[in-house]
């Protein structure tokens, strides 16, 4: 499973229009399922993306969490984490979980997320054609991986 955060000013997420999910100050986290990921990354993941230490304390420096800032989160699928673009010019997304195993653990990923930060956590909508605005804070983007042996 694979979470790029980025640490945003402000972000939304809208599908036809309609506004799924929107925060202030917090992470964006595009999350990616493999498929081989399973159940038991969920826990370790979000604990790492609520407790992880980018947001600036009061003398500037990366020293605190989203928790400790007090900010959001807004938890975006996107299967193209795991596209290979290795060969030719059209990525391939056979690693990228299916539908069905991914959706399940987008969703409880979200709900633990949400238990981890004490709130609940914005979304996007599984499987739409999403737009996806932010304004980036820094910038400070990372990527977290974690995958079953």
């Amino acid at each position: 499973m694979m979470a790029l955060l980025q640490r945003v000013r402000h972000a939304r997420v809208s599908v036809d229009d309609r506004q799924t999910g929107a925060i202030g100050e917090g992470l964006l986290i595009l999350l990616g399922v493999h498929e081989t990921d399973t159940a038991d990354l969920i826990p370790w993941l979000a604990a790492k993306c609520a407790n992880l230490r980018i947001f600036p304390d009061e003398e500037g420096r990366m020293n605190r969490s989203v928790k400790d800032h007090g900010g959001s989160a807004l938890v975006v699928s996107q299967f193209t984490l795991y596209g290979n673009a290795e060969k030719g010019n059209r990525p391939s997304f056979i690693e990228s979980a299916r539908p069905e195993v991914a959706e399940p653990l987008y969703q409880a990923f979200c709900e633990a997320l949400s238990a981890e930060l004490g709130h609940p956590v914005g979304r996007g909508e599984f499987g739409a054609m999403m737009d996806v605005a932010l304004l980036n804070w820094g910038p400070v983007t990372l990527t977290i991986e974690r995958r079953n042996p």
